[in-house]
C-alpha cells in the first residue's frame, strides 16, 4: 500500500531574540530532523522591550535629576484612555473581568499613566521656576491616584500570575489527555483487520487532538514525533478505497495551499514582527492538517518552507541589527556612568564650582536621553548605574548648599559686626593705629565665607564707605605733611652734599664736624618714605669715607649712629625686625659652615680659592651677625 504521510523536512527558525519568552508549544514537521524546530513566540512581541518601570512609588523629580529612563512607544491595539482616571477605570475593568489579562494591554496602561504623572510633574516644576522658586527647595507634589493605580495593578499582577499558573497546569492536562489519546490509536493498531471498521473512531480521535490546544514546550516535539508514527501507521494499514482516499487528500492540499498563499503572504509584508508571529499560526495549522498524495507531499512542503525561510531570515536579522545597536548604546551609556563616577566631588568648593559641574551633569543627562536602549538584560541595570551616579551627585550638591545656607547665617552676624567697628573708626585721627585697625578688619572680612546674596551687596556697600571715609581722610592728612617731609629731605640731601665736598686731609676739626652733622641730622624730622632709604644710605657712604680716614671702624659708627636715633620705648617692631634678620645670618653661617666642612673632607681641595672664598663669607656673615646683636642690645638698654 503507497505510503500516505511522507516525513517532511523541518524549517528551523532562524535565531530568535534569547530575550524572547517561549510559551507556546515548540512547532515541527514531522520526524525528519528531529533538532530543528520552529519556535513560537509569546503574545508580546520580541521587539518591544520596555524600560522596566519600578513598583515602587514612582515620584516626579525637578529637570536638574536624571529622569526616568522613558519607555518605548509602539503601536496599539488596544484603545488606551487618555486621562489617569481612565486608566485607573480600565484597570479596575480588567482586575474584575473574568477574561484572560492580556500583558501587553496592561504595560501599556501602565507606561501611559507614568507618562502622564511625568508629564504633570514637569510642567509643575516649570511653573515652579517661572514662578521664581529656588531649584534646589523644590520637592514635587504627591499625586494621590498613583496609590489608587498601584492597588488596581497589584491585583490585575496578581491575577495574571494565577491565569499563567493555571494555563501551566491546563497545559500538563492537555499532555495526559493527548497521551490518553495516543493510547487508545494504539488499541485499534492492535487489530489490523479492524482498522477499517475503525476509521470513524480515528478521525474522532484526530478531531480531539486538534481540538487540545496548548502543552508543556519541554514535551511537545516527542509527543508530536510519537503521535505522527502512529498516525502514518494507521494510514499505512488503512484499506479504504481510493476515492475516499483521495477526497481527504484533495482537502488537506487545499487547506496546505492555501498556508502557502498566507505564508508567501506575509513575506511581503513590512511588519517583520507581525509577520514571524503570524507565521508559528500558518506551522501550527500546516502541522494539524493531514497528508496530501505522495507526489504533491514534497512540493507543497517545500513551497511552504520557502515562505518560512525568508520570514524567518527577515526576523534574524532584525534582531541581529537591533543587538549591535543595542550594544553600541550599552558602551556609550557607560561611557557617560564613567564619566559621572571619576568627577572629583571632593575638589568642589564654592556655588561656582558646584553650578558649574551640574551644567556638566545636565549636559550629559540630555546626552543620555539621545541615546536608545541597551541590550534587555543590561538595560536596567545600566539606567540604575546612571541614576546612581546622578543621585550621588546632586545629593552632595543638596548637602552642600544646605551646610553653606547654615554657615551663611553665622558669616552675616560676623560681617555685620566688622561693619558696626569699621563705622566706629571712620572718624579717628589716629592714623597710624587706625590704618592698622580696618586693613585687620579688611583681611578678617576677606576670610569670612559668603552671606546671603540680598544683604552681600548692601552690607559690603557700608564696610566699603566706612573704610573709604577713613582713608580718604588719612590721605588728605598726609598731604598736608608732605611739604614738610619734602623739606627736610632737602635739609638731610644738604648734609650729604656738604660731607661729600669735605676733603678730610685739609679739614682739621673733622671728627667734631662728623659729630655735628650727625647731631643735626637727627633733629630733622621724617621725610618722604619712598626716600627715606636712599638719602640714609647716602648719609652712611660718607660717614664710612671719612671715619675711615680718622680709623674707625664702620661697623662701630654704624653701631653709634643707630643709638644715636633710638629713643625710649617704642622699639618692639624694629627689635622683632632685627632678631629676624640675626635668625636669616645664623641660618646662613650654618649653610656655608656645613659646605665648608664637605668641601675640607675632599682631597685636593685646601687652600682653594672657593674655600678661601667661602670663610670670607662666612667671616662677613659673622661680623654683620655681632652688628645686629649690638643694636638689639642697644634696644633692650633703652
Amino acid at each position: 500500500m503507497e505510503e500516505l504521510v511522507n516525513n517532511e523536512p523541518v524549517i528551523k527558525s532562524e535565531e530568535v531574540d534569547t530575550e524572547t519568552t517561549v510559551t507556546a508549544e515548540t512547532i515541527e514537521e514531522p520526524v525528519a530532523a528531529p533538532t530543528e524546530e520552529i519556535v513560537a513566540v509569546e503574545e508580546t512581541p520580541a521587539e518591544s522591550k520596555e524600560e522596566p518601570v519600578a513598583e515602587t512609588e514612582a515620584v516626579a523629580e525637578p529637570a536638574a535629576k536624571a529622569e526616568a529612563e522613558p519607555e518605548p512607544e509602539q503601536e496599539s491595539e488596544f484603545d488606551i484612555p487618555a486621562t489617569k482616571e481612565g486608566i485607573i477605570e480600565r484597570m479596575k475593568q480588567i482586575a474584575e473581568s473574568d477574561e484572560e489579562i492580556s500583558r501587553q494591554e496592561v504595560d501599556i496602561l501602565k507606561s501611559h499613566f507614568y507618562k502622564i504623572i511625568k508629564a504633570e510633574s514637569d510642567a509643575a516644576y516649570k511653573q515652579y521656576i517661572d514662578d521664581g522658586g529656588d531649584p534646589e527647595a523644590y520637592t514635587p507634589a504627591i499625586d494621590p491616584t498613583e496609590q489608587l493605580f498601584k492597588e488596581e495593578f497589584t491585583i490585575v499582577r496578581e491575577k495574571r500570575a494565577a491565569q499563567h499558573k493555571a494555563q501551566e497546569q491546563q497545559k500538563e492536562e492537555n499532555y495526559l489527555k493527548k497521551l490518553r489519546i495516543i493510547e487508545k490509536i494504539k488499541v485499534i493498531l492492535d487489530n489490523p483487520d479492524e482498522v477499517n471498521k475503525s476509521y470513524n473512531e480515528f478521525r474522532e480521535l484526530q478531531n480531539e487532538w486538534n481540538s487540545i490546544k496548548d502543552v508543556p514546550a519541554e514535551k511537545s516535539t516527542e509527543l508530536w514525533k510519537t503521535y505522527q508514527a502512529n498516525v502514518e501507521k494507521f494510514y499505512d494499514t488503512l484499506k479504504l478505497n481510493n476515492e475516499f482516499r483521495a477526497y481527504d487528500f484533495k482537502k488537506n492540499l487545499e487547506i496546505k495551499t492555501a498556508l502557502c498563499e498566507a505564508a508567501e503572504k506575509l513575506t511581503e509584508s513590512d511588519d517583520i514582527i507581525g509577520s514571524f508571529r503570524q507565521l508559528q499560526n500558518l506551522h501550527q495549522q500546516f502541522r494539524e492538517t493531514g497528508p496530501v498524495s505522495r507526489e504533491l507531499r514534497e512540493e507543497i512542503w517545500h513551497r511552504f518552507k520557502e515562505a518560512s525561510t525568508i520570514i524567518n531570515k527577515r526576523h534574524q536579522e532584525y534582531f541581529e541589527s537591533r543587538k549591535e545597536e543595542e550594544n553600541q548604546n550599552l558602551d556609550q551609556k557607560t561611557a557617560i556612568c564613567e564619566i559621572i563616577e571619576g568627577y572629583d566631588l571632593d575638589s568642589l568648593k564654592s556655588f561656582a564650582d558646584w553650578n558649574d559641574m551640574s551644567d556638566k551633569i545636565m549636559a550629559l543627562q540630555a546626552k543620555w536621553k539621545t541615546i536608545g536602549f541597551a541590550p534587555h538584560k543590561m538595560n536596567q541595570k545600566i539606567y540604575d548605574r546612571f541614576r546612581a551616579a546622578c543621585d550621588a551627585f546632586f545629593t552632595r550638591k543638596a548637602e552642600y548648599f544646605k551646610g553653606m545656607r547654615e554657615n551663611m547665617s553665622g558669616n552675616l552676624k560676623k560681617k555685620m559686626e566688622l561693619v558696626e567697628k569699621a563705622e566706629a573708626l571712620k572718624s579717628s585721627t589716629d592714623w597710624k593705629k587706625t590704618a592698622d585697625e580696618l586693613i585687620a578688619l579688611q583681611k578678617e572680612w576677606n576670610g569670612i565665607g559668603p552671606i546671603p546674596k540680598k544683604q552681600s551687596t548692601a552690607l559690603w556697600e557700608r564696610f566699603r564707605a566706612a573704610c573709604d571715609e577713613f582713608f580718604e581722610a588719612k590721605k588728605a592728612n598726609t598731604s598736608s605733611q608732605h611739604g614738610e617731609q619734602v623739606e627736610n629731605l632737602n635739609k638731610k640731601k644738604a648734609i650729604v652734599a656738604r660731607l661729600a665736598a669735605i676733603v678730610p686731609e685739609e679739614t682739621p676739626d673733622l671728627r667734631q664736624i662728623l659729630k655735628d652733622s650727625q647731631a643735626e641730622w637727627n633733629a630733622i624730622g621724617h621725610v618722604p618714605f619712598k626716600e627715606k632709604d636712599k638719602v640714609f644710605q647716602a648719609l652712611r657712604a660718607q660717614m664710612d669715607r671719612l671715619y675711615d680716614f680718622l680709623g674707625e671702624s664702620a661697623s662701630k659708627r654704624r653701631v653709634e649712629q643707630f643709638k644715636s636715633t633710638i629713643s625710649e620705648g617704642g622699639n618692639d617692631r624694629m627689635r622683632d625686625k632685627l632678631v629676624r634678620q640675626a635668625e636669616i645670618l645664623e641660618q646662613e653661617i650654618k649653610t656655608y659652615e656645613n659646605n665648608l666642612g664637605f668641601l675640607n673632607l675632599s682631597k685636593g681641595n685646601k687652600g682653594s680659592s672657593l674655600i678661601e672664598e667661602l670663610n670670607h663669607k662666612v667671616d662677613k656673615l659673622k661680623a654683620d651677625l655681632k652688628e645686629i646683636r649690638e643694636k638689639i642690645k642697644i634696644i633692650d638698654e633703652k
